[in-house]
């Protein structure tokens, strides 16, 4: 019996030393190719052979260095919709991929927000529900121009045996697959008429320190001399690093939720800074287009009990740092303010307007189209004694958004005290006045947990929240 064991444990070894042409399983049937750059196609097979790749008309070349690792980049192909072969070829092995579309890829990623799968919506009764609500959207979903890639917590960088892992956005795959990400997708492939594939990487309750590269957090000057808590690299090594050098358009990404319970600020925007730039650098792409949604209400500052446990301006404070980020370039914002029917509820359940406002940010400023992404954005504040004159960007048609008077305003005398204040807007400006306030100095807007403000603008986004006397606006981020 042992001799049989011992026989039986060399042919396995003898096998898998000749099955030897690996692909990460990120290559799988069904998959998409980004369109209008080159693609990297990358394995490992035994050191020094050559393997061969054959797809929509293109042969490239490559051999397998000393660690067995090779690549080969295929030219930019245009959008094609059309199911193809990739075929790559060793020596004494063949790996063929069926159903290979061109189109668009971007990657999600984040917390439990950016994981909230699409079967939550099927149990949601329209009753109740916000005008838009996209009723039975999993059964309506029947496009194959839609793929998706779940990043599972255990993710091997081996493919199986059936070189599984992309589906059609539709059925048991949809449901288990982010609602942000299926909208965002959605919304991308109607507007742009192309295959989209969407990969999510999301882990429920993450902060953000474990999808952060360790070492780049090492080296960022603000952490030397500082304890960096929270597994750094944990989920960056397993579900984000085997990705790459998979050719994507960009990433967006919903977090922080967790790093607001720790009552963080600027320091929330430094690991951002170096979440983005180690990701930038593992693609090799230092122009990766990537966009966040802002932290949605909710209340912090209670817990359980009732029992205060933070100021209710922790959540605004993030929000601050958060849009430090906004100082590199190909960087973007939504704003979820008017998407939370309950501020005791950490998961709103509205994630189609979060995939179709993150949609928007890609389309302006990725694909260059002429609409508007951004809600009204504070510019400069002048002030008259009495009144103060806040002037936005993105303010084509102010205007509240259910008629009411606007709401969230709150100005400040020389004492510091912020009290209400009354709001008219006058073109692309607001004005505001305060109750017997003869010298306004300072303004804040919306900068409350649970504030629902109405000032949007005609594309019906909503205003970012702002504080005049943001200590970090004259911080360099870079």
């Amino acid at each position: 019996m042992k001799v049989l064991v011992m026989v039986i444990g060399i042919l396995g070894s003898w096998l898998s030393a000749q099955a030897s042409l690996q692909l990460p399983n990120i290559f799988a049937q069904h998959m998409v190719l980004q369109r209008n750059e080159p693609v990297a196609i990358f394995g490992q097979a035994k050191a020094g052979e050559k393997v061969t790749v054959t797809f929509n008309g293109q042969v490239k070349h490559s051999t397998a260095n000393n660690s067995g690792d090779w690549k080969v980049m295929l030219s930019a192909m245009d959008a094609n919709a059309q199911g193809q072969a990739l075929v790559i070829r060793s020596t004494d092995e063949e790996i063929v991929f069926h159903d290979v579309l061109v189109g668009e890829v971007w990657l999600c990623s984040g917390q439990s927000n950016m994981e909230f799968q699409m079967r939550k919506l099927e149990k949601l009764a329209a009753e109740g529900q916000r005008a838009n609500f996209p009723k039975d959207a999993v059964k309506k979903a029947k496009n194959p121009a839609i793929r998706l890639f779940l990043v599972r917590r255990k993710f091997l960088a081996k493919p199986d045996s059936a070189h599984a892992g992309w589906s059609i956005a539709q059925d048991s795959a949809l449901r288990q697959f982010s609602a942000a990400g299926y909208f965002f997708a959605k919304t991308l492939q109607e507007q742009l008429q192309v295959p989209v594939g969407i990969i999510s990487s999301a882990v429920s309750g993450s902060r953000i320190e474990p999808w952060i590269a360790a070492k780049a957090l090492q080296e960022e000057r603000y952490f030397q001399d500082k304890k960096i808590e929270g597994d750094p690299g944990k989920f960056f090594e397993s579900m984000i690093a085997p990705l790459a050098p998979y050719t994507i358009k960009g990433v967006f990404w919903y977090q922080g939720e967790t790093n607001v319970f720790l009552k963080e600020n600027i320091s929330y925007a430094y690991k951002f800074k170096t979440l983005i730039q180690s990701w930038r650098a593992r693609w090799g792409n230092p122009k990766l287009p990537f966009f966040y949604t802002q932290i949605a209400p909710f209340q912090y500052s209670l817990d359980e009990k009732g029992n205060e446990r933070m100021p209710k301006t922790i959540l605004p404070e993030f929000r601050e740092a958060q849009d430090l980020i906004l100082q590199l370039p190909h960087t973007g914002r939504i704003v979820t303010t008017d998407l939370v029917d309950d501020v005791k509820d950490l998961h709103p359940t509205d994630k189609w307007d979060v995939g179709y406002r993150l949609a928007l940010q890609a389309l302006e400023k990725t694909y260059g189209k002429a609409i508007e992404s951004d809600g009204p954005t504070f510019a400069k504040v002048q002030y008259k004694a009495a009144k103060a004159i806040v002037r936005f960007d993105h303010a084509q048609g102010l205007k509240s958004v259910d008629g009411k008077s606007l709401s969230g305003f709150e100005v400040a005398g020389p004492d510091g005290k912020y009290s209400p204040a009354r709001a008219q807007i006058v073109g692309q400006t607001v004005h505001l006045t305060g109750d017997a306030l003869p010298h306004i100095v300072q303004v804040r807007f919306a900068w409350d947990e649970a504030a629902q403000p109405n000032l949007v603008n005609s594309a019906g986004l909503p205003a970012l929240p702002f504080r005049t006397d943001n200590p970090y606006k004259k911080l360099k981020l870079k």
